[in-house]
């Protein structure tokens, strides 16, 4: 018999639900588009009316709600699911009661604690993907056996999580990390937050879509070095600030571009951590893949439940 956690992760992009064991491992997946369904967002044709935002947050939940229960009805006689972690862009109430991801107009003060409690009879515990994912990096992935670091996911939005004493760090309403948040260009493009030149604004998939014409992945040379070298700029901030002598970045954006992305975030960098504690600070990719998303949910699950 095999103890579980019911691992969920909710993105701008796709959303994907998993089984994860005690020690880390990934032994069942699925996923999903996330559907756009409010507001004029892609996939809403010319004459066609977009949902309003009750319904689309309700027709997104559906789609949630039968991911979920296709993982768990994957669980074999013997094995038992013991708790629900969820990873889940932010903003967000403290323990995710209620959640606000900038990149899911259609969920607004969405209850999603208690509706996947209600769906699944789990204690379930939800923090921000990101931090989510510091927690996987830190458990089985690059930053494991490591007590202060940063970890980051680039892919439709920027986010991060800090682990600073061995601690991953929350905040007063549970939002800390917010790195996508960083003024990167003074006065730059407008962002879905309200401000301007934040990292999420100039370097996610989101604004390299916006700026290229084309899908993020399909971005040339020029692009691709902008927006390391931009993160490099987000990460020197906050190394110099809080000492971290590492930063462990994933995501589909970071992965797709490789080497030169790392590379120009890393030259970045090694210009402007100058302070001496700060020199010799890395940017590595995430040692979990898209593994990760998954992993750091479970852990988020694991610990709230007292197993980690």
């Amino acid at each position: 018999m095999t103890d579980l956690a019911l691992a969920v992760d909710i993105g701008g992009t796709k959303m994907a639900a998993g089984l994860v064991t005690p020690d880390g491992s990934l032994v069942e997946r699925a996923m999903r588009p996330t559907r756009a369904l409010w507001g004029p967002v892609a996939g809403v044709g010319a004459g066609e009316a977009p949902h309003s935002r009750v319904e689309g947050a309700e027709t997104l939940w559906d789609d949630l709600a039968e991911l979920v229960q296709d993982v768990i009805s994957a669980v074999s006689g013997g094995d038992r699911v013991l708790v629900c972690g969820v990873g889940c862009g932010g903003p967000m109430t403290p323990g995710g009661e209620e959640v606000s991801p900038l990149n899911i107009p259609a969920w607004r003060s969405f209850p999603l604690r208690s509706r996947l409690n209600e769906l699944t009879g789990l204690p379930v515990f939800v923090d921000n993907d990101a931090k989510a994912l510091a927690l996987g990096e830190g458990w089985v992935g690059a930053a494991a056996g490591r007590t202060d670091y940063l970890a980051m996911v680039v892919s439709t939005g920027v986010g991060g999580g800090i682990v600073l004493e061995g601690r991953l760090l929350s905040g007063r309403l549970g939002n800390a990390g917010h790195i996508g948040h960083v003024i990167v260009v003074p006065g730059g493009r407008r962002c879905h937050c309200g401000g301007r030149g934040c990292l999420e604004a100039e370097a996610s998939g989101t604004a390299l879509a916006a700026i290229t014409g084309q899908p993020a992945r399909l971005a040339p040379a020029v692009v691709v070095e902008r927006a390391g070298r931009l993160v490099g700029r987000a990460i020197a901030s906050v190394v110099n600030l809080l000492d971290l002598p590492l930063a462990v970045v994933s995501g589909s954006v970071a992965f797709g571009f490789g080497d030169p992305f790392f590379g120009a975030a890393q030259a970045e960098m090694d210009q402007l951590c100058r302070l001496e504690f700060a020199q010799g600070a890395l940017v590595v990719p995430g040692g979990l893949g898209d593994r990760g998303p998954l992993i750091g949910a479970a852990r988020v699950g694991w610990c709230g439940a007292g197993s980690a």
